[in-house]
């Protein structure tokens, strides 16, 4: 069985999940007041400002958005104890919010996708790529620290890649699909336990959510790694695995897929298929 953090924090129920964090993250606060701490960083992501079709690079002053569903709702729910803690004078509290994160047993539901036979992209969407290390977030922790920067800080590597670049230095061939046809097979796929995490969430997978991480480079903070060195690490982590649908597949757990993991294999191969077909018209 799978003991990556990933899989076992979808494995929890969400309610249990959810509560059991609001909790601690409230009792943290607590105890940190109490004992005289100073200052407060709480990790997020970037997530939380959400991922749209044509959405413009994310500041820290970017509004949040405002759903209850799967992960991104439970870090919602978590950031609104924060706020709370915030209105007292001590400590002072900094929440930040990374792109995709990656890094040494760093799994995320966009590392995942790394780890899938192809890229999924949705027709009519460029997705663009941007990554940050956790070596570069810790980096950024202490340097909101030691500068007294409260408040949400988005940070991410200074530069984007295109989808292009992306699949050249994954060697990935895409799928493109509409994107009611995408997230209608998610929808139905979560339906069936296969798929994780909400199809809502399929966006963070096709959609871009940059981040610009001003206030931090007004500060003088800078990342040591690239988006370019960031997918190596990736793809190195993720060599060897496969998942489906963000969810890893190995001998023992390719026989529960079912019927809905062939779905998922079905409908790579018959946008293979579609794909060839409108070339040889072409």
């Amino acid at each position: 069985m799978d003991r990556s953090d990933f899989a076992a924090y979808t494995r929890t129920p969400e309610a249990e999940r959810r509560g059991g964090g609001v909790i601690h993250l409230q009792r943290t606060l607590t105890a940190a007041r109490a004992a005289g701490v100073r200052h407060v960083v709480v990790i997020s992501s970037a997530m939380v400002y959400g991922a749209a079709p044509g959405q413009a690079v994310i500041t820290d002053d970017t509004p949040l958005i405002t759903t209850d569903d799967g992960l991104v709702g439970d870090l919602l729910a978590f950031e609104a104890v924060v706020t709370r803690g915030r209105r007292r004078r001590t400590p002072l509290v900094t929440v930040l919010r990374p792109a995709a994160l990656v890094g040494e047993g760093i799994d995320t539901m966009i590392t995942r996708h790394f780890e899938a036979p192809r890229l999924l992209t949705v027709r009519g969407a460029v997705r663009e790529w941007q990554f940050v290390h956790v070596d570069d977030l810790a980096s950024a922790a202490e340097h909101a620290v030691r500068h007294g920067l409260a408040g949400g800080l988005t940070v991410g590597a200074g530069d984007v890649l295109s989808p292009t670049q992306v699949e050249k230095a994954s060697g990935l061939r895409r799928i493109e699909l509409a994107p009611v046809t995408a997230f209608g097979t998610a929808e139905r796929l979560h339906r069936v336990g296969v798929l994780p995490t909400p199809s809502s969430e399929l966006a963070y997978t096709v959609y871009s959510w940059t981040v610009a991480s001003d206030r931090l480079r007004a500060a003088g903070w800078e990342p040591a790694w690239t988006s370019v060195a960031c997918l190596e690490v990736l793809l190195e982590s993720g060599s060897g695995r496969l998942a489906v649908a963000g969810r890893r597949v190995g001998a023992r757990d390719a026989a529960t897929l079912g019927a809905a993991g062939a779905a998922v294999a079905f409908l790579s191969t018959a946008a293979v298929w579609r794909q060839a077909r409108g070339r040889r018209r072409g």
